[in-house]
């Protein structure tokens, strides 16, 4: 990717947050980390949209955001008029959120994922194409603008 990743979450997901960074770093993979940065309890838009502003404007390949159940992310994400974020919650979901959405960020529930499959998910999202067609058809008539 040319691109950085852009990551973030609310304290509900820093652990998992973290453990995406090792494995973003060990693939060799460039991140902007949007916080937050302990798990002090935070306000999760604080953070989502700051991820969402950079996938939107193209600074970022796309984005990575964990709370503990993900909604509240992805709601926030999503009213960016430019964001497609997807909830996830297993490797299947992950891929179907890219191949059929066009999803550009993946929104993870920290709460409800095992241990390692955020690393599987994520790596199912970085690597699965959009398969354009009848789903590029659906994908066109959700913005509101």
């Amino acid at each position: 990717m040319s691109k950085p990743v852009a990551i973030g979450c609310d304290h509900a997901g820093f652990d998992y947050k973290e453990d995406l960074i090792s494995y973003l770093e060990g693939k060799g993979i460039a991140f902007k980390d949007f916080g937050t940065y302990s798990k002090d309890s935070v306000d999760y838009p604080d953070f989502a949209h700051p991820v969402a502003s950079a996938v939107e404007n193209g600074e970022a390949a796309f984005g990575i955001l964990l709370c503990g159940s993900a909604n509240g992310v992805a709601i926030t994400a999503n009213k960016h008029q430019g964001i497609r974020a997807g909830l996830c919650w297993g490797e299947e979901i992950a891929q179907l959120v890219r191949a059929h959405n066009n999803a550009n960020i993946i929104c993870i529930p920290a709460r409800f994922v095992r241990e390692g499959d955020a690393e599987k998910m994520v790596d199912t999202f970085m690597t699965t194409e959009f398969e354009g067609g009848r789903h590029g058809l659906r994908v066109d008539k959700i913005a509101c603008a």
